[in-house]
């Protein structure tokens, strides 16, 4: 008998999974065998290579908890993550990018206009905008759902001293599909380098900032969802996110507070959403 070759291996591996029932998992698995198989050829990966690589995911599951997701965050230094966003963005709806590993589910709804932070998370910032449709049809009940860090660079999940569901919140976009809340201007922050991501990014010299951003999930009935973010368009990083997800349509200028704005806000800042049928 013929030794077995590399080519070999790889038709048998995809003759295994020729029965798959379903087109798309069969689609996922024999383009994963491919693209596996020869990454591992053209690299000519040695078995210790490949060992530390399985050592490198087990790591990475350990690091995962419910308020850490530790494979989201290395989807997002690898770019995975913002690519899968560009690959199913809606024409001309608002763009997306990464959700992160610190989203929380179930955020209190909060009345429009209310506040999410705390005097000490930095400066007093009101967010307002409209969440309208393709045509600029306003959406009322649209929901902002929004989160961040505070000025110490730490989200509620990492920092103890801060209240449970602190700098997030739910807002429903009234009957004009205007919201509006109070939060502290974005500031830059660290991903977390703790875990196996961080030893990535170390081995592979990379910066681990994130520009300054608001993160925000806009959702409304018979209406694409979409997961996106506010950058601030004065910070240093916009140009070298350490997650790619910086976009120049979600920019916005955090413009200092005039007469005509609340006298208990420093920045004022406009975000409009714009969301796609639902397919």
């Amino acid at each position: 008998m013929a030794d077995t070759t590399t080519d070999d291996l790889t038709r048998q591996v995809l003759d295994a999974y020729a029965r798959t029932p379903g087109p798309r998992l069969r689609e996922l698995l024999e383009s994963l065998t491919r693209h596996l198989h020869a990454f591992a050829v053209e690299t000519k990966l040695t078995t210790q290579e490949w060992r530390a690589g399985i050592d490198f995911l087990t790591a990475t599951g350990h690091k995962c908890d419910r308020e850490r997701q530790e494979f989201v965050l290395l989807s997002d230094v690898l770019g995975l993550s913002s690519l899968v966003e560009e690959i199913n963005a809606a024409p001309g709806a608002t763009e997306s990018t990464v959700l992160g590993p610190f989203y929380v589910p179930d955020a209190p709804v909060r009345a429009n206009g209310e506040q999410i932070g705390r005097p000490q998370d930095g400066s007093p910032t009101l967010v307002h905008g409209v969440v309208t449709d393709l045509a600029g049809t306003p959406l009322p009940g649209a929901t902002v759902d929004v989160w961040q860090g505070s000025g110490n660079g730490l989200y509620d999940t990492q920092d103890p001293d801060q209240p449970r569901f602190n700098l997030r919140g739910i807002f429903v976009a009234d009957a004009e599909g205007r919201y509006e809340f109070r939060t502290v201007r974005p500031a830059s922050y660290p991903i977390p380098t703790d875990g196996p991501v961080g030893g990535l990014l170390r081995a592979a010299h990379r910066n681990h900032w994130r520009a300054a951003h608001i993160h925000a999930i806009v959702s409304a009935s018979g209406h694409r969802q979409v997961t996106t973010h506010v950058f601030d368009s004065q910070n240093p990083y916009l140009h070298s996110d350490a997650v790619f997800g910086v976009k120049d349509s979600l920019v916005r200028d955090f413009r200092p507070a005039g007469p005509a704005d609340p006298p208990d806000v420093t920045y004022v800042t406009e975000m409009n959403f714009a969301l796609a049928p639902a397919i």
